[in-house]
C-alpha cells in the first residue's frame, strides 16, 4: 500500500520506501555501500519531513556529524531492530496497535528525559496523573476544539485523544491547537503528536502565547494547560492595556493571573477550562491578584477548585492546585455546569495519592475517579448520581460564603475537617470514667503498700 492518503487518513504519517527502516538496517549491517549510516539516517529524516508537512523542521538531522560515532550508531540501530512494534494484547485484554505502542514508548522516554532534567523537565512534561485528572474533569468530546497555550510536549492532547476513544468517540474528530515558545519542546510536541496520529496546529513556529498569539481568531470549547508557575519574566510591562485582561491587569511580577485570563479569552461562549497553578493563586493578593480573583468569582466564572497533594511534581516542590472555569456559568448556554450558578465546588484532595518514591507522589486511578466523580455529580452529569458534601473532602459553597472568606479559594477553608469514623468497639464516656477510677484506686492501694514497705525498711537502718 503506497497511497500516502491512506496513511494520513488513518492517522499515520507516511514513510516513503527510500526512508524506511529496512534501508537504515542494510547500511547498519554493512550490506549497503556508498553513504555512511549517518548520511542514510539524515536523508531518511529529510525525506519524511518533505512528504509530511506537519513534521517540517521537526526531525533531527545531525547523525553525520563528528559528534556521532558511526559504530555506536550502528549498534543502536541494531538494538532498536530487535523491538517489535506490532499489535499486541494489553494487560486489560484489549488489543494495542503498533502505533499506540510507539506512542507509549515515546511518552515513556519523554517522562524519563523529564526526570533526568529535574526542574527543567517541568517545562515540557506534566505528570500523567495530573493530565488525566484535568481531562477526566473537563471531558472533551469529539468534534470540539481543544487548546493548550503552553503545550510543552503535547501530553494534554494525547490524553484528550485517549479519553475520547475510551468513551466510544472518534479520536480523529477533534481539532487540536497548541502553542509552545521553546523550539526544542515545540519539536518534541510535533513528533509526539505525529507518532500518536494526532493532527494538530501548533502554530507556524515556536512562539510566546502572551506576545505572539499563533491562533488569534480561535475560540475553543476546551482550554487546558500547565503553564510555568509564578514566572516574573513574562514581559507583562509591555501588555498593560491588553484587551485580554477582562478582570484586571495582572501583576508584572507574576504571570499566574495572566495565564488564567489568556485562557478565558480563548473560550467560546459556554466553553470550559482547566489550569494547573501554584497554590498562591488561590489566596494571594499582591499586585491586584485579590481584585482579579474577586471579579472572576462574582462573574460566575469559577466552577471548581481542587487542592492537590504535595510532591506530585519532581520539578518543583511548590504545592499546586487546579482551577476549573465555566464561561457564562449563570447563563443558558452553559450546559456543562447545570443549575450551579452562584456556587463553587471545593475539593480538598491533599490527602490522596501514593508515594512512589521518597519525594514523589502519584495520583492513582481510584484517586482520579474519586475527584472526578464528585465533580460530575455536582455538575449534574447524566448517570453521575446525586451530589452531597463530604466534610474534609468536598463542599459546594455559595458565592456569599466565598465573599465572607474575602474571595479566598482555598478548598480547606470550605471543606472543613473530616468526621472521625464511627468505632463500634469504642468505649462510652461513662464506662471509661468507671474503668479509670478503678485503675486509680488500685494504684493508690499499691502506692500505700509500697510506702509501708519502705517505712519498714527504713526502721531497720
Amino acid at each position: 500500500m503506497e497511497d500516502r492518503r491512506q496513511y494520513t487518513g488513518a492517522g499515520l504519517f507516511y514513510v516513503p520506501p527510500t526512508a524506511r527502516w529496512e534501508v537504515v538496517m542494510e547500511r547498519a549491517r554493512g550490506t549497503l555501500e556508498g553513504q555512511s549510516l549517518g548520511e542514510v539516517v539524515n536523508d531518511a529524516m529529510d525525506t519524511i519531513e518533505k512528504v509530511n508537512p506537519t513534521l517540517r523542521g521537526t526531525l533531527p538531522q545531525e547523525y553525520n556529524s563528528p559528534r556521532v560515532n558511526e559504530t555506536t550508531l550502528a549498534g543502536l540501530v541494531k538494538l532498536l531492530d530487535r523491538l517489535e512494534f506490532q499489535s499486541q494484547v494489553g494487560e486489560d485484554g484489549k488489543r494495542i496497535g503498533a502505533r499506540d505502542l510507539m506512542g507509549e514508548v515515546y511518552e515513556y522516554f519523554l517522562a524519563q528525559f523529564a526526570l533526568a532534567e529535574g526542574r527543567k523537565g517541568g517545562e515540557f512534561f506534566t505528570p500523567e496523573s495530573i493530565v488525566r485528572l484535568l481531562v477526566e474533569m473537563l471531558e472533551p468530546q469529539e468534534g470540539e476544539r481543544v487548546l493548550d497555550p503552553a503545550c510543552g510536549s503535547g501530553g494534554m492532547f494525547v490524553q484528550t485523544e485517549k479519553f475520547i476513544e475510551l468513551h466510544d468517540g472518534n479520536r480523529f474528530n477533534i481539532s487540536v491547537y497548541g502553542q509552545e515558545r521553546n523550539l526544542t519542546t515545540w519539536r518534541l510536541a510535533k513528533m509526539n503528536l505525529a507518532i500518536h496520529g494526532i493532527e494538530a496546529n501548533l502554530g507556524e513556529e515556536p512562539a510566546d502565547s502572551f506576545h505572539d498569539d499563533q491562533h488569534p481568531e480561535l475560540k475553543a470549547d476546551v482550554v487546558l494547560a500547565n503553564p510555568p508557575f509564578n514566572i516574573s519574566n513574562w514581559g507583562g510591562e509591555r501588555l498593560g492595556m491588553d484587551p485580554r485582561w477582562t478582570y484586571g491587569v495582572p501583576p508584572v511580577g507574576n504571570a499566574n493571573f495572566a495565564w488564567i485570563q489568556l485562557m478565558v479569552n480563548k473560550l467560546r461562549p459556554g466553553g470550559r477550562a482547566g489550569i494547573v497553578l501554584a497554590n498562591g493563586s488561590m489566596s494571594g493578593k499582591s499586585g491586584g491578584e485579590g481584585d482579579i480573583r474577586r471579579r472572576m468569582v462574582k462573574d460566575n466564572l469559577v466552577a471548581c477548585m481542587v487542592a492537590l497533594p504535595a510532591q506530585l511534581f519532581r520539578s518543583t516542590q511548590i504545592p499546586a492546585c487546579l482551577w476549573f472555569l465555566a464561561e457564562g456559568k449563570d447563563q443558558r448556554h452553559a450546559e456543562w455546569v447545570k443549575g450551579r450558578a452562584n456556587e463553587v465546588l471545593f475539593i480538598d484532595a491533599t490527602g490522596l495519592g501514593t508515594m512512589e518514591e521518597r519525594t514523589l507522589r502519584e495520583l492513582k486511578d481510584p484517586d482520579i475517579e474519586q475527584i472526578s466523580s464528585v465533580f460530575r455529580a455536582w455538575r449534574g452529569a447524566e448517570g453521575a448520581g446525586s451530589y452531597r458534601d463530604v466534610p474534609g473532602f468536598c463542599r459546594s459553597a455559595s458565592l456569599a460564603e466565598v465573599e465572607a472568606h474575602d474571595f479566598a479559594l482555598t478548598p480547606g477553608r470550605y471543606a472543613g475537617v473530616a468526621e472521625a469514623p464511627d468505632d463500634p468497639d469504642a468505649e462510652s464516656a461513662e464506662a471509661k470514667v468507671e474503668r479509670l477510677t478503678k485503675e486509680l484506686f488500685l494504684h493508690f492501694e499499691e502506692a500505700g503498700r509500697l510506702e509501708a514497705v519502705v517505712r519498714e525498711q527504713v526502721k531497720r537502718l
